[in-house]
């Protein structure tokens, strides 16, 4: 079983490589639909997952200038505090409760399609906030809206581990639109490190963490990446995005049904 989780690891870094799609969306039902992980163990094993490649990612923006950081903190003004909250909630509740481990599985499949929505819609809705300045926010307002978007990313994300990636990088379109894509991803990449790494710490105290499978993950998504990343010019992003979608669309119906 560990061979089949370094190659679905190795799958899903490939797949994040080449269309910039956050493994969450892909990792977190493969989990569970696949392989018959806990709903709840496979948000938390997904989320430490993240915290991990993202770092490398994060480092990797910052050397090349592409992180707004002021833009990161207002976010984590509201998603650390969220993910923290969300955690105790998961913990009066029960994380481990079969009904609590359905709602989990509801929350993945509403994500996922969430996930569905950016991919298809960005580009038009950038266009859109490009073509509407008037409509834009400026100043005090904005900070108060980014800072307010943070925290529903950050109980989005504790909860179903889903929502740091193709969510928060089209929302900072919307609310950025004069940020280039380089910067929108390592802005994104940048505050999803904190986020992730405080709802993993949140899930290891919940005890909804396969330390095992992580380690089998991260040996097979690094290689992957790295490989989707180079390959990435090479393939029609139209294409991938489209089935992308489509397989996304499949799994979250799967998922409710």
């Amino acid at each position: 079983m560990t061979v089949t989780y370094i190659v679905s690891g190795f799958a899903v870094g490939l797949l994040v490589g080449l269309t910039g799609v956050g493994g969450g969306s892909l990792m977190t039902p493969l989990l569970t639909l696949l392989f018959g992980v806990s709903p709840t163990v496979a948000v938390g094993t997904d989320l430490a997952f993240a915290s991990a490649t993202k770092t490398a990612g994060t480092l990797a923006h910052r050397f090349r200038g592409t992180v707004h950081w002021d833009i990161v903190r207002h976010l984590c003004y509201g998603a650390l505090p969220a993910a923290l909250l969300t955690t105790l909630a998961l913990k009066y509740f029960g994380a481990m409760d079969k009904h609590i481990g359905q709602i989990i599985r509801y929350s993945i499949a509403g994500s996922v399609l969430l996930t569905v929505f950016a991919l298809i819609f960005r580009g038009r809705m950038q266009a859109w906030a490009l073509a509407h300045p008037e409509k834009q926010l400026q100043g005090r307002n904005l900070i108060i809206v980014t800072v307010v978007v943070g925290a529903l990313l950050g109980t989005l994300v504790t909860i179903s581990s889903i929502g740091a990636g193709a969510v928060g990088a089209t929302i900072l379109v919307l609310l950025y639109p004069r940020l280039s894509p380089a910067e929108i991803a390592g802005t994104d990449i940048a505050y999803a490190v904190p986020l992730t790494a405080i709802a993993a710490a949140g899930h290891w105290y919940l005890g909804s963490i396969n330390w095992e499978l992580l380690l089998a993950l991260l040996v097979g998504s690094v290689p992957g990446i790295t490989l989707g990343s180079l390959a990435a010019k090479a393939v029609p992003e139209k294409i991938l995005r489209g089935l992308l979608a489509t397989t996304l669309t499949a799994v979250a119906a799967k998922m409710v049904f």
